[in-house]
């Protein structure tokens, strides 16, 4: 199933910069890849991730892409442009309201340009796309140490689910189940 993609969205700031949001491309895998690295460092799981470029490039820009990624660039006046984070989401959908929604699968903004709204804006984005494609929901899920994304969200007009218990079936417990008849 192909996706559409995400439409480019660019903004001059008052003091000259420039921020844009992209979709991304193949040839950002690498940079993907970089991004998910630094947002497991900064989750304290470093070694979690298992990721490698042949995977994203399959899973991202294969025949059956699962998922979409923009990437948010930062050109400050008359410097050259830097890319500052980056959003991983995909669709899935609700039985309850009979409609697609947005999954947020990762937000992450380099520690450099955090509190410039950068992070805001690349939420305002998605919000976007998903009113655009006529989604229920927007969803995403944050750990529960993370108290300045907590605060953030919340302030955005997000609401924690607490009542709703995230599970997961991974690795060894995943091929046992797949292998349960």
């Amino acid at each position: 199933m192909a996706l559409d993609k995400a439409p480019e969205v660019s903004e001059t700031r008052p003091d000259g910069s420039c921020f844009s949001i992209r979709p991304s491309t193949a040839e950002d895998v690498p940079l993907i890849l970089s991004f998910i690295r630094r947002l497991a460092e900064y989750e304290k799981e470093p070694d979690a991730v298992k990721a490698t470029e042949s995977i994203l490039s399959q899973n991202l820009f294969g025949p059956t892409p699962y998922a979409q990624v923009v990437i948010a660039y930062y050109q400050p006046a008359n410097q050259p442009e830097v890319p500052v984070g980056f959003a991983l989401y995909f669709f899935n959908f609700s039985t309850w309201t009979g409609k697609p929604g947005l999954y947020l699968e990762d937000l992450f903004v380099d520690q450099a340009y955090r509190g410039l709204g950068f992070g805001k804006r690349l939420l305002v984005y998605l919000a976007q796309v998903a009113k655009g494609r006529d989604c229920g929901r927007f969803e995403w899920v944050v750990l529960d140490w993370n108290e300045p994304s907590l605060q953030f969200y919340k302030s955005l007009g997000a609401v924690a689910k607490k009542e709703w218990i995230v599970h997961r079936v991974d690795g060894k417990s995943l091929d046992d189940l797949a292998e349960r008849m």
